[in-house]
């Protein structure tokens, strides 16, 4: 794990912390691409009046100025706290040059002033993943969300996890139905679930006069509905009992019936529909997902996100979307808790040149040269000291060859692991597959 840095809630990755963290961010990477999305890196400030307009985050921000800033002669600035509200206004921004429907993926550090606890950072690295439309999106891009994410999470070394989804709409629309006008306010007491318990969530319904015991109840019983399949349809209905379903219920129920049934169906066993998820920014109007590890409920949501209408828009131009955001320092700073795995070798070199004098280091350079030619990483001695010495500088570093370079202009390479020493030629000699870079690996085995 990490170094406990100075600076409370914030990661300093030792090297070969940092690749594991590389080795996430180029998986993640890889499958999105895979799936057709493009990478974008905005700003990483915003004016306070952007962040503040969309959702009550107020006291999660930092602020920026430049020392020498006379107050009232710019914008206010602060750093982003999460990526979506930034695409939304690259969106409006540059709406003339994309191509939509719009596949983005960003991965970048955000801020947040918050106190720093298990799992929770005021710097952190969050990869995101949306697809936007412009007027309008297919609600099939609901699903193809949750499935691009499942499948990048499946490729990392995280263990076991569950998607948790439900629809905003279904929510609402449930709460009209039992006569709730306030849908806005129920939905974030709902959100505060897991943090505050039942019995709170229920005083502050009644006490700030949103809503009465019994609805309180119902709403309650509402969230406490889950099932791994279509289930929640006949569940929510008999709930509902007696009651007109409201227009937007139906709309929620057919939407999420839609999502956990074609999720159960390209990535199965990934899906639970937990009536029980709200999301507290204001901006979701439908799908809303959240992820759990397995094992690790208490770390919280891993990645969330759901559908969006009008985020972004223009004057009367809309552009719809849907995204899903994975906290990347959250999941690594768990990963590297565990212990269960770890980089083969603490540094990208797979070749140690070894000196047998200080006037060797030129020469030593051009072997480096022509193995850095072929793609393969060398690192090259600074200075001559004892052969032992030098190896054991290479092995500490997990580096498996070291370099020889004989009198009479003769090469061997050194398999430090097994002690095995053959003759090599720079121009041709290439270490195995396995060993040509660092690879993440069990603990227990190399």
């Amino acid at each position: 794990m990490a170094r406990t840095s100075s600076l409370s809630g914030f990661t300093e990755w030792l090297p070969e912390e940092r690749l594991v963290e590389l080795h996430v961010l180029d998986t993640l990477r890889e499958v999105f691409e895979r799936h057709g999305f493009a990478s974008i890196e905005s700003r990483a400030v915003e004016t306070i009046d952007t962040l503040l307009q969309k959702g009550e985050i107020d006291k999660e921000i930092y602020a920026v100025a430049r020392l020498q800033e006379e107050s009232g002669r710019e914008a206010r600035l602060a750093l982003h706290f999460d990526l979506t509200v930034p695409f939304a206004r690259y969106v409006v921004e540059n709406a003339g040059h994309l191509d939509f429907p719009f596949r983005r993926y960003q991965i970048q550090k955000v801020w947040r002033g918050e106190r720093p606890q298990d799992g929770r950072y005021r710097e952190f690295t969050q990869a995101d993943i949306d697809l936007v439309g412009d007027g309008a999106l297919p609600f099939r891009s609901d699903v193809e969300i949750g499935v691009v994410m499942a499948k990048a999470l499946e490729a990392l070394p995280i263990g076991d996890f569950m998607l948790r989804v439900n629809n905003r709409k279904l929510s609402e629309g449930f709460y009209r139905s039992i006569g709730l006008h306030d849908t806005t306010a129920v939905l974030r007491a709902i959100d505060k679930l897991e943090k505050i318990g039942a019995e709170k969530v229920r005083e502050e319904l009644v006490s700030s006069g949103a809503a009465t015991q019994e609805q309180a109840q119902q709403a309650l019983e509402l969230a406490q509905i889950r099932a791994t399949d279509t289930t929640f349809v006949a569940a929510v209905r008999e709930l509902l009992g007696s009651k007109a379903p409201d227009e937007l219920l139906e709309a929620g129920l057919s939407e999420l019936e839609e999502v956990v049934a074609e999720l159960n169906k390209r990535v199965p066993g990934r899906v639970t529909a937990d009536l029980s998820i709200a999301r507290g920014l204001d901006y979701y109007t439908g799908t809303v997902y959240e992820t759990v590890l397995i094992g690790h409920e208490s770390l919280g949501s891993i990645c969330s996100g759901g559908r969006y209408e009008s985020l972004a828009a223009k004057g009367s131009r809309t552009f719809p979307g849907v995204g899903l955001s994975i906290g990347v320092t959250r999941l690594i700073s768990r990963i590297l808790a565990e212990g269960g795995i770890r980089a083969s070798r603490k540094v990208p070199a797979a070749v140690f040149v070894a000196l047998r004098s200080d006037a060797d280091w030129g020469a030593a350079q051009d072997v480096a040269d022509a193995l850095r030619a072929r793609g393969i990483n060398v690192e090259v001695a600074l200075k001559a000291e004892k052969f032992g010495k030098q190896i054991r500088h290479a092995d500490r570093r997990g580096i498996p060859y070291v370099w020889f370079t004989e009198e009479e202009g003769t090469h061997e390479v050194k398999d430090i692991r097994t002690g095995a020493q053959t003759p090599a030629d720079p121009a041709s000699w290439t270490p195995p597959a396995q060993d040509a870079l660092p690879r993440i690996v069990e603990s227990a085995t190399d």
